[in-house]
């Protein structure tokens, strides 16, 4: 699987279905086909079937952040130091 078929999924975050429907292989293979791009340093686990690319993730702003972290942590909130420091 080339990683530069993982580049063209525009989404901010994706998993293995994405990575599997873009590249044409299994679930599975797709699984661990991202575990060994995480060992590379191409992409940045987020949680269990989550991921961002690395490029992206160096070059994300405060506000995507902030959105990646409401999808991890359902209810959550800014707190008052974050929102005085953004």
């Amino acid at each position: 699987m080339s990683y530069l078929k993982i580049r063209k999924i525009k989404r901010l975050y994706f998993g293995y279905n994405e990575v599997a429907q873009i590249s044409g292989i299994t679930k599975n293979s797709a699984r661990v086909a991202c575990t060994r791009m995480v060992k590379k340093g191409l992409l940045v686990r987020l949680k269990r079937d989550l991921y961002v690319l690395e490029e992206k993730w160096n070059n994300m702003s405060k506000e995507d952040k902030f959105i990646i972290a409401n999808i991890l942590q359902v209810p959550s909130y800014v707190s008052l130091m974050t929102a005085l420091d953004y």
